[in-house]
């Protein structure tokens, strides 16, 4: 007999081990697998509308096939089958970790790709309810990544539909926890029939508990929604870009250093915005704006059809400049030195182009702007000014000579690149005191005005200062009440004919016409700051746009491209003035915030129907709680970011908040029951005080019971003489209720009391 080895002992010990493992206790309800099931696919099903991917077509059948795998093998220990599955996932990690490498700025859409494959590899063994756990957790997750790659309202429909089946997953995972085992039939009637048993009548699974469970929180939802301040976002320095490869890689070379609109291609005749020397009459294209050339004939007529053009995030709202012109043509302007494009390139190791420091004495903030092209768009590249850092997939990007960036290829659909603008402060108390110093050279072309109108323009705008109230001084308060004139003495022709050849725009406008079209506003209000010496050029670009609270996003339209007026500033930059009438003197910018932007949409939608001296009240009041409550939440936020200290300060600070609430809303509650006790009579009072001591021990009524079963109920767990107090105020309760018979209330006032005080003692009462 030969004796075994060192290494075949140790095998059959692991052996003996390995048989001696239980068999996990497996989750028997297949009704809870089957809605966990639904929740990862309407989360798998998300996150694919959102990403715009196409994960669905094989995770989902694969992710039941898995579920229908688990639920045959449950009662088995498939150590094979966790050893495989435990490979896999390693090798899904390093597919996740090589995926991020290429794509460092769309991490989110990697590791929605992530969760989907370890959710289908997890699906394949799901023995217990915690497995199952898990599956919910994932399916969680990816709604989670949708909600933050959707720019649309396409997200909304499977919010509602995973909420909808969620509610149920939970009830029957938190009758899992308590060892409940199966589910009754009765809990899915609607409860037209009696049911033999109360506990399936009432139970939540019910139809039109859950319905109304998840209206309730459906409102509870929005209402939180709309109280909750939306904080500027990016708080991690990983912004988002498209990828190089969706864009064809073109180098600022012969024509690419032009402008490249395609609603006005040169020599095809499709619009006349960008051919001959940019002043012909001509109509304007109904989809692009003709002011994104590089030249602007503003001798064109007619109106373009709306169509959405760009979705932006940013951290202020503002106006999306793509372009300045500088030398005035007469019936529109051009950019001088058009073809001296400044190329600048960034690391291939990095999507991130450096381009100039703002020159300003004005404290500046950091607004970082993200832009998601929705169609074709102009080789031009809006941004805030002053923009310092590009993110931008191609190896290079130009800037003209008026600071404006330009892409060697136009803004293809779908295209998305993220700037940091340097945005100046609007300090108007050093702006209304600002006068240009002496020693400054101002570029011509920033002063250009034709010699042949530059009397009569200058004494008009005389005439217009000289109705002022007051002496108008420095540039600022010229340009800011030549802004308001402009609104208030001319007025928008949408009849307006051609111009002649020889006519010019400003002079027509001031002195025939007595206005003309929008954005001959703006080209009014530079010439004329030009004549009295003030530096001014004319900027197109893209008003803010419609904030959509649901998404976070900026929907920006073509009729939302419009023509303004920068005023230079030395040595405190430019600044915009906006003299179309309906608009207000300036852009938005950073000092306008969204941070309670639900609320500010719902406060305008009422003020609409106030009068006028009311709402102005109400909004006075506004202003100054949500500018308190703005700068309260904006401290602590910079408490708890800056430090540790900082942080574990906010963490006491936040505790001991809740602390208070909670005590206020405990002190609430009370007082609400005794306001509503003291209302009823007095049977009905103590009867209800009664059930609320009770229910604030432990012992809640089901509306299923009588007094007297609630009552009978409780004997397994308070002593017989708090039992026979309780039943003896059940007893008087129904026969007032419901046999109106006088109660000896006096003795069972006294009963009461005895009962509060043997709450306070372990020891038996003895009652009299």
């Amino acid at each position: 007999m030969t004796s075994s080895t060192p290494v075949s002992r140790w095998l059959e010990q692991w052996q003996a081990r390995f048989e001696a493992v239980p068999v996990p206790k497996t989750e028997e309800s297949i009704v809870f697998r089957i809605l966990v099931q639904l929740m990862v696919i309407v989360g798998i099903v998300a996150t694919d509308v959102a990403a715009q991917t196409t994960w669905s077509l094989w995770a989902i059948p694969l992710s039941i096939i898995g579920s229908w795998w688990s639920w045959r093998q449950r009662k088995k220990k498939n150590i094979a089958l966790k050893f495989l599955l435990a490979i896999a996932m390693v090798a899904m990690l390093f597919v996740f970790l090589g995926n991020l490498v290429e794509n460092l700025n769309a991490s989110q859409v990697a590791l929605a790709g992530l969760l989907v494959q370890l959710q289908v590899l997890h699906s394949f063994d799901l023995p217990q309810r915690k497995d199952l756990g898990y599956s919910m957790v994932i399916g969680l997750i990816l709604l989670g990544v949708a909600g933050t790659l959707s720019q649309t309202l396409a997200f909304a429909p499977w919010l509602l539909l995973f909420l909808a089946v969620a509610i149920p997953t939970l009830v029957l995972d938190y009758r899992s926890r308590l060892g409940l085992e199966g589910i009754p039939f009765a809990l899915w009637k609607s409860g037209g029939e009696r049911s033999s048993s109360h506990q399936a009548e009432y139970s939540p699974l019910v139809p039109r508990k859950l319905l109304a469970l998840l209206a309730v929180t459906l409102a509870f939802g929005l209402l939180l929604f709309a109280l909750m301040p939306r904080f500027p976002g990016y708080r991690l320095q990983s912004f988002p870009v498209s990828s190089p490869g969706e864009v064809q890689q073109q180098t600022f070379e012969g024509q690419n250093q032009d402008i490249n609109n395609p609603g006005y291609r040169r020599g095809d005749g499709t619009g006349t915005g960008g051919e001959g020397d940019g002043s012909e009459p001509g109509q304007v294209d109904d989809t692009f704006y003709y002011g994104f050339n590089s030249r602007m004939n503003q001798n064109l007529r007619g109106q373009m059809t709306k169509q959405l053009v760009l979705r932006v995030r940013s951290q202020a709202p503002g106006f999306w400049k793509a372009l300045s012109f500088d030398h005035y043509t007469g019936q529109g302007w051009e950019i001088t030195d058009n073809t001296k494009i400044t190329t600048v390139e960034r690391s291939p190791w990095s999507y991130r182009f450096v381009l100039d420091n703002i020159d300003s004495l004005m404290e500046t903030e950091s607004v970082v702007q993200t832009y998601t092209a929705v169609m074709d768009l102009p080789n031009v590249i809006p941004s805030l000014y002053h923009p310092r850092f590009l993110y931008f997939p191609t190896r290079e990007v130009g800037i003209d000579p008026n600071g404006s960036l330009r892409s060697p290829v136009g803004l293809l659909e779908g295209i998305t690149y993220t700037v940091i603008s340097e945005v100046p402060v609007r300090n108007r108390t050093m702006l209304q005191s600002y006068r240009i110093p002496p020693e400054v050279k101002i570029p011509p072309p920033l002063l250009q005005v034709p010699p042949d109108i530059k009397s009569a323009v200058r004494a008009k705008a005389e005439e217009l200062l000289a109705k002022s109230e007051r002496p108008l001084e420095t540039p600022y308060e010229i340009s800011l009440y030549l802004t308001q004139a402009l609104k208030q003495n001319y007025r928008i022709r949408t009849d307006l004919p051609f111009f002649e050849d020889d006519e010019d725009l400003v002079t027509a406008f001031l002195f025939e016409y007595q206005g003309g079209l929008p954005d001959h506003f703006a080209t009014v209000l530079t010439i004329m700051l030009r004549s009295l010496d003030i530096p001014a050029r004319l900027t197109v670009g893209f008003a803010p746009g419609q904030f959509n609270p649901f998404t976070g996003y900026y929907l920006v339209h073509n009729t939302d491209a419009y023509a303004l007026t920068e005023v230079f500033f030395p040595r405190l930059g430019w600044f915009m003035f906006d003299p179309i009438p309906g608009h207000e003197l300036y852009p938005p910018s950073i000092e306008d915030n969204e941070t309670f932007s639900v609320l500010q949409q719902i406060w305008r939608w009422v003020a609409g129907w106030l009068p006028s001296p009311v709402s102005s009240f109400l909004a006075n009041v506004w202003a100054a709680v949500t500018g308190f409550l703005v700068t309260v939440l904006r401290w602590f936020w910079n408490l708890v970011s800056t430090s540790l200290g900082g942080a574990l300060l906010g963490l006491i600070l936040a505790i001991a908040a809740g602390f208070l609430g909670w005590l206020g809303w405990t002190q609430a509650k009370r007082w609400l029951q005794y306001r509503r006790l003291a209302r009823l009579h007095p049977m009905a009072r103590l009867y209800q005080t009664l059930l609320y001591d009770l229910e604030q021990r432990g012992f809640r009524k089901s509306r299923a019971q009588t007094p007297g079963e609630f009552a009978q109920s409780l004997r397994e767990h308070l002593t017989p003489e708090q039992v026979e107090i309780i039943v003896e105020i059940s007893s008087a309760y129904v026969a007032w209720r419901y046999g109106e018979q006088q109660a000896h209330l006096d003795y069972l006032g006294q009963q009461f009391r005895l009962l509060e005080r043997s709450w306070r003692s372990k020891a038996k009462i003895k009652l009299i």
